[in-house]
């Protein structure tokens, strides 16, 4: 039997969110900010099974010195793709 490659994914959206989820996609992101490069990677999308303010969530990991990050973003406006949700969390991570 073959792991699940979005096993971690799952969880942190669990942990985040309080729901499961199914991944049903992936898509290549670059955020750009004011001519330099933001972000770059890859964004799983999910569907949300039994979360009540939203069927989708974003999701991605990312290596913080000796640490692996995970940032689970819902679909719920502004977000309405895996870019939103990429501007979404760096906006965020700035604000503090």
């Amino acid at each position: 039997m073959q792991p699940d490659p979005y096993q971690s994914l799952r969880e942190a959206i669990r942990a985040m969110h309080g729901c499961d989820s199914q991944h049903v996609g992936s898509k290549a992101v670059r955020e750009v900010f004011q001519g330099q490069l933001a972000w770059l990677g890859i964004v799983e999308e999910f569907v949300l099974i039994g979360y009540p303010k939203a069927t989708t969530c974003y999701a991605w990991r990312y290596r913080d010195g000796d640490r692996t990050e995970f940032v689970a973003v819902l679909a719920l406006p502004p977000v309405d793709s895996p870019e939103a949700a990429v501007k979404v969390a760096i906006a965020s991570e700035a604000a503090g």
